[in-house]
C-alpha cells in the first residue's frame, strides 16, 4: 500500500522514472533489513492505512507521507541520533525533488517529533506522529508481539541494560497527560495503550 502512495506522490512531482524507482529502492532496502523487525516495510503501510482513513484531517497530504516514507529510513538501535540522520536524509531528498523550504521544513520538524512524541502546534503533525504510536493501543495480544520485536531488534543490548531503558520509555509515555495528542486516535488508542504499557512495565518489573 505505502509503495503505490509514495510512488503516485513522486509521480506528481516528477516525471523521471528512474528516479522513481531509485528514490523507492533506497526506501525498500532500508526498511528490509533482516534486522528490522518491527521499523520495516509493514509499519508504512499501517500508518498509511491509519492516515488516508482520515484524510480529510491532513492538510498536506504530500508532505506526510515523505514523513511516513523517512521518518525511519535510519535505525541503529545502537545510536541515539536516529531520528536527527532521517531528518537530514529527508531533506536531502526533498531538495533534489525541489521541494519549497516550508514543505521540507515540516517534514524535517514531522520526523524530529518522533523522537519524543511531544505536542505540536501543527495539527498534521499530532496526527502523524499519533499513527506512528497507534501501535501502543492494539490488542493485547498484538501489543505483546510488538514488545518481542522490539526486543529483537535491541538484541545487541543484554536484559540488564535494556530492561531499565525500556522502563524509561514506557514510563514516558505513561507519565503523559495523554498520550495521543489528537481526538481521533485518543478514542480509538489511549485507554488501551495505558493497559498495555502498564502490562509491560509490571513484567519487567
Amino acid at each position: 500500500m505505502f509503495e503505490t502512495e509514495f510512488k503516485e506522490q513522486l509521480g506528481s512531482i516528477t516525471s523521471d522514472d528512474k528516479l522513481i524507482g531509485k528514490m523507492w529502492d533506497e526506501i525498500k532496502t532500508q526498511y528490509s533489513k533482516s534486522s528490522r523487525h518491527y521499523h520495516n516495510l509493514s509499519h508504512l503501510d499501517k500508518l498509511t492505512t491509519l492516515l488516508s482513513s482520515i484524510s480529510q484531517n491532513i492538510q498536506d497530504w504530500q508532505t506526510v507521507v515523505f514523513s511516513i516514507a523517512y521518518h525511519d529510513i535510519i535505525y541503529n538501535p545502537l545510536k541515539n541520533d536516529n531520528e536527527e540522520k532521517s531528518a537530514a536524509l529527508a531533506s536531502q531528498r526533498l531538495m533534489e525533488l525541489g521541494f519549497s523550504d516550508s514543505q521540507r521544513n515540516k517534514c524535517i520538524s514531522q520526523i524530529i517529533t518522533t523522537k519524543g512524541h511531544e505536542v505540536s502546534e501543527d495539527s498534521d503533525t499530532n496526527h502523524f506522529t499519533d499513527a506512528d504510536l497507534a501501535i501502543l493501543g492494539s490488542s493485547s495480544e498484538e501489543y505483546k508481539q510488538y514488545s518481542k520485536w522490539i526486543r529483537k531488534e535491541y538484541k545487541f543490548y543484554p536484559d540488564l541494560i535494556y530492561k531499565p531503558g525500556r522502563k524509561n520509555v514506557l514510563q514516558h509515555f505513561l507519565q503523559m497527560p495523554f498520550i495521543y495528542k489528537t481526538d481521533h486516535f485518543r478514542k480509538l488508542f489511549e485507554e488501551q495503550a495505558r493497559i498495555n504499557l502498564e502490562n509491560e512495565l509490571k513484567e519487567l518489573k
